[in-house]
């Protein structure tokens, strides 16, 4: 009888420290942000619409109908007058950059981001066991993490993942990277360097389909420390709920919506073909589709499918609802479920005007919850891949973000790409402590009374129907 009680006590003891040992090697696969800085340019690199046409009127190729379509582009795609471009612009060589102009601009931005926040958390660049650069458009030898190895003086041992050609979506890649190697290592201390090397990529063509993206993109980046040390869960900011990637490359016309190429006369740029927003769409479907489940309370499931359900029994096809069937592209598709029931903030990718309020229409969204977004187009532009933590800057300079709320990300990239995330705060960010945020300088100032570029009078002509032979240059332009 006793041997039959010590077996069972024995028993019962293994299941016991086999259940601990489970649960303990989870706690240490979370991923946790400890701190970001994002990059804020000097002055002398700001970028105003007047400035932005003087760049424009120097590309000799453009004639007259794609000038003035670029500079209602500008006027009218929601970007300030206080964003930043590469040191070359100002200098008139953006149609002829050197290889030194991309790294020297990377330099200038990761110096600035990373010295910051090892500094602020007194972590020395020895301490970093894994960095992920993603830089779409730059790709040297040695890579740009092999550069930031070396300035740091950072470990031989350290893991090394250097990202090109992933698009604006590349941020949330990275983390991805990170979070599944926290699933092997423990006690393990990351560095995620995201930006966009603009220096290199100016188009100088006139095709209409390759010159937009020169009206859009600005300078910016940001260094974001992450770890799975128990120990340091406490002081973290942000702790990764979920994250879904969702990958169209295998649609044709998905993979073509955004690529870059040569136009008819050998200049380099990045084609956005008409099919672009229907794999937008269609990608951010997708990912809503798996991402959904995950973070919303059942109630709300049960809510929407008992809404499909009832909505598919009273279904009368008629001549009218095709009608509405038909017009709903043009005006985005509703997601049709309260995302709100689970997600407190929406940090969404600065692609655009045109983005923000087709993603604010499909998961209902009031201005609210896109004011991050807008003030961040405004203020930084469309920065790529690191635009997400402007937008997430925003959120926590206007002490927005508490304790247990759950920010969802969601950006778009070439490919055709659509990831994104859910973060929850792990502790209350409504003090402004801070000291790095890059909105500390003028979030007082925002949001503005109105975001309308002040030059759309002096550039109203450009919405004019006129006929080309016939037209005049402004009087004082340029």
């Amino acid at each position: 009888m006793d041997l039959l009680v010590m077996l069972s006590s024995l028993l019962i003891s293994y299941l016991i420290f086999k259940i601990w040992k489970h649960i303990d090697s989870k706690r240490d696969q979370n991923c946790y942000i400890l701190d970001y800085q994002c990059h804020k340019p000097s002055d002398d690199r700001m970028v105003s619409t007047q400035f932005s046409g003087d760049v424009i009127l120097r590309n000799k190729h453009l004639r007259l109908n794609e000038y003035k379509f670029l500079l209602k582009a500008i006027v009218s795609s929601g970007i300030g007058e206080q964003t930043y471009a590469p040191r070359l612009f100002f200098e008139g060589r953006e149609q002829r950059p050197t290889l030194q102009d991309g790294i020297s601009e990377m330099e200038e931005f990761y110096i600035d981001t990373i010295e910051k926040v090892l500094e602020r958390n007194k972590i020395s660049p020895s301490e970093i066991d894994i960095l992920v650069v993603n830089v779409s458009m730059l790709n040297s030898t040695p890579s740009l993490s092999a550069r930031i190895i070396k300035h740091y003086k950072m470990r031989e041992d350290i893991k090394v993942f250097n990202l090109t050609a992933m698009g604006c979506s590349a941020s949330v890649i990275s983390i991805d990277i990170v979070k599944n190697i926290f699933k092997t290592y423990k006690n393990k201390l990351a560095l995620v360097v995201t930006s966009e090397s603009l220096s290199p990529n100016w188009y100088s063509g006139n095709n209409r389909s390759m010159i937009l993206a020169n009206c859009l993109f600005r300078s910016g980046g940001c260094a974001v420390l992450l770890t799975n040390k128990r120990s340091q869960s406490r002081r973290a900011m942000f702790k990764l709920r979920c994250l879904v990637r969702t990958h169209h490359g295998a649609r044709d016309d998905s993979y073509s919506a955004c690529v870059q190429k040569e136009d008819e006369l050998g200049h380099i740029g990045v084609h956005l073909d008409k099919t672009l927003p229907k794999a937008a769409t269609r990608a951010f479907i997708d990912n809503l589709k798996v991402i959904t489940p995950k973070i919303l309370p059942v109630t709300e499931l049960l809510r929407f499918m008992l809404c499909l359900l009832l909505k598919k029994l009273r279904s009368n096809p008629s001549k009218g609802s095709t009608n509405v069937t038909q017009a709903a592209p043009k005006a985005g598709i509703k997601a049709g479920i309260n995302f709100k029931t689970g997600i407190d903030h929406f940090c969404i990718h600065t692609g655009g005007k045109a983005v923000i309020d087709a993603i604010g229409y499909s998961l209902d969204l009031n201005e609210y919850d896109l004011e991050p977004a807008r003030m961040t187009l405004h203020r930084f532009g469309n920065t790529s891949a690191s635009s997400l933590w402007y937008v997430l800057g925003y959120m926590e300079a206007k002490k927005r973000l508490k304790r247990g709320d759950r920010v969802f990300m969601i950006s778009f990239g070439a490919g055709f790409k659509c990831n994104s995330c859910v973060w929850e705060v792990v502790r209350d960010l409504t003090v402004g402590e801070s000291l790095g945020n890059v909105w500390n300088h003028c979030i007082d100032q925002y949001p503005p009374k109105s975001i309308l570029n002040p030059f759309f009078e002096k550039y109203g002509w450009i919405h004019e129907e006129e006929d080309p032979d016939t037209f005049k240059m402004p009087e004082g332009f340029m």
